[in-house]
C-alpha cells in the first residue's frame, strides 16, 4: 500500500515535520518501508508505478495523514458510565458508581456488548493503541482481547488485581492474594497461548492501585512482571486521598511502594501523578518508568495539575491518557487540548485574589506540539513500540483526518494547530493499524 498526500509527524518533543506532499510506502507486514517527498529522485517513478498497480490511497483536498494516537490509560469497562458522576469525590465515585459497574462484567454478554462498542469507538476517534484496565473477571477480559483482535486494534490489557478488604467491596474483589496472582498469571498464559503472528494484544500486570492491594499481592505481581517480562500499569499519586493512603499504611509515597515491590520498571506506565514530589519524579526517571498524563480526569479527581513542562524538561517519559471514565471523552483530541489549557492555568494561577507574582508556577506552559508528541511518540516510547511516527521502520498505524475549511491562508503549523484544536470523530476519515484499514467513516 502507498498513501499519497500531506502529513504531519512529531520529530521530537518541541518540533513537528510538515510533509506537504509525501508518499508513505507500507510493506506486506504492516511496517513503513519508506517515506518519500517530492524532493526524492524516485518519487514520481514510485508514485506512477503504484498508481498503475492501483495500490495508492490518494488523500483528497483538505485531508492529512497523522500517526494514530496512543492512549496510555483507559478503564475499558467504565465506557458504560462515561460522563457520569464526575462531580463526586474520587472515593465516592469509586464505591457508589465504578465498583458496582465493574462487578457487572461477570456477565459475559454484557461485557461483549460494552467492549465491542468501546474498541470501535476508540478507532473512530483516531486511537490505534491503548493500555487498558479490564476487571477482576478473567472471561470478560479475554472478551476484550478478542474484540481487539477482531477489530484490528492494538491493545495492552490487564487483569485487574484488587484484594484489600479494607478498600475493595465484598462483591467486587479477589478473594485472596493467592487468587489475585493466580488469575493474573492465568490471563497472561491464555493471551499468550492464543496469540498469532504479529499479535495485536499484550498482557499487562495490573495492580489497581496501592490502596486496593495487599502487600503479598503487590509482591506477587512484581514477581510475575519479572518472570514474564511484561508491562505494568497502575495509578500513582492520583489524588490527595490515594497519596495519603500509601503514606499512612506503608510509611512512604506510593511510587516508593511500587518500586519496593518490583513494580516500577522500565516497562511500567503509571497514571496521573498530580501529587508526585520532585523525589518521586526522580525515582520514576531513574527507573525509566513512564507517566500517563490524563488532563481531563485530573480536573475532576487529581487535586492538582501535573507539571508536564517540568517533567519533559527533566527527561521523564510522559504520554497521554483519556482515563475513561474519570475522563468523559474516549478521544485524545480533547485531552491534547486540555493538557495545554491545564498547563496555562498552572502557570498563571487560578486565584485572582493573590498577587500576580505569587500565584501560579512559572515556566509551566506546554504547546500543542508538546501535547501531540505525548499522544504519539511519548505513548509509543512508554510501550516500547516502534510506532507513533511516520518514519521508515515504524508500524503503519495511521489516521486520515479531514481539516475544517479555512477562509484565510494558513502556514503548515497553522494547519496543524487547527487540526488538533478542531477535529472531532466526524472529521476522521480512515484509520489503519499494521497497514490494515480498520475503520472508515
Amino acid at each position: 500500500m502507498l498513501i499519497h498526500g500531506p502529513a504531519f509527524t512529531a520529530l521530537d518533543v518541541n518540533h513537528i515535520q510538515a510533509l506537504r506532499d509525501c508518499l508513505v510506502l507500507v510493506d506486506d507486514h504492516g511496517w513503513i518501508r519508506r517515506v518519500l517527498t517530492s524532493n526524492d529522485q524516485d518519487f514520481n517513478q514510485v508514485l506512477t508505478l503504484g498508481r498503475q498497480k492501483q495500490q495508492v490511497r490518494e488523500l483528497t483536498a483538505g485531508e492529512y495523514l497523522l500517526p494514530g494516537f496512543i492512549d496510555l490509560h483507559v478503564h475499558a469497562p467504565q465506557w458504560a458510565q462515561a460522563g457520569l458522576a464526575l462531580d463526586r469525590p474520587l472515593e465516592d465515585w469509586l464505591n457508589k458508581y465504578t465498583f458496582p459497574l465493574e462487578a457487572k462484567f461477570s456477565n459475559l454478554t454484557f461485557a461483549r456488548q460494552v467492549y465491542r462498542s468501546f474498541v470501535h469507538t476508540l478507532l473512530a476517534h483516531g486511537t490505534t493503541t491503548a493500555m487498558m484496565f479490564g476487571t477482576i473477571h478473567l472471561k470478560s477480559n479475554l472478551e476484550l482481547v478478542e474484540q481487539c483482535r477482531q477489530q484490528g486494534f492494538r491493545g495492552f490489557i490487564g487483569q485487574v488485581a484488587m484484594d484489600n478488604p479494607d478498600q475493595s467491596p465484598t462483591y467486587y474483589r479477589d478473594q485472596s492474594s493467592v487468587a489475585a496472582i493466580k488469575a493474573s498469571e492465568s490471563f497472561i498464559q491464555q493471551v499468550q497461548k492464543t496469540a498469532g503472528a504479529d499479535d495485536l494484544v499484550t498482557p499487562v500486570i495490573t495492580p489497581r492501585f496501592v490502596p486496593s492491594c495487599t502487600a503479598p499481592t503487590l509482591a506477587g505481581l512484581g514477581r510475575l512482571a519479572a518472570k514474564y517480562d511484561l508491562p505494568i500499569q497502575s495509578h500513582v499519586s492520583e489524588s490527595n486521598w490515594e497519596s495519603q493512603y500509601a503514606i499512612d499504611h506503608f510509611g512512604m509515597h506510593d511510587a516508593n511502594v511500587l518500586d519496593y515491590f518490583g513494580l516500577l520498571t522500565n516497562r511500567a506506565v503509571m497514571a496521573h501523578g498530580t501529587q508526585l514530589t520532585a523525589a518521586d519524579m526522580k525515582l520514576l526517571r531513574q527507573r525509566h518508568a513512564s507517566l500517563a498524563h490524563c488532563p481531563i480526569s485530573n480536573v475532576y479527581f487529581g487535586n492538582g495539575v501535573l507539571p508536564v513542562h517540568y517533567l519533559l524538561q527533566n527527561h521523564n517519559q510522559v504520554g497521554l491518557g483519556s482515563d475513561i471514565s474519570g475522563g468523559y471523552s474516549p478521544s485524545l483530541y480533547p485531552n491534547i487540548r486540555q493538557a495545554v489549557k491545564s498547563s496555562r492555568m498552572l502557570e498563571d494561577g487560578v486565584d485572582s485574589r493573590q498577587a500576580v507574582t505569587e500565584r501560579g508556577v512559572k515556566n509551566s506552559r506546554i504547546t500543542i506540539v508538546n501535547a501531540f508528541y505525548m499522544a504519539t511518540v511519548g505513548g509509543a516510547q512508554a510501550l516500547h513500540l516502534k510506532s507513533g511516527q511516520l518514519k521508515a521502520g515504524y508500524r503503519a498505524d495511521f489516521q486520515i483526518v479531514k481539516a475544517h475549511h479555512s477562509f484565510i491562508p494558513l502556514s503548515s503549523l497553522d494547519a496543524f494547530e487547527r487540526i488538533l484544536y478542531q477535529t472531532t470523530a466526524a472529521d476522521i476519515r480512515s484509520v489503519y493499524v499494521n497497514g490494515h484499514l480498520v475503520y472508515e467513516n
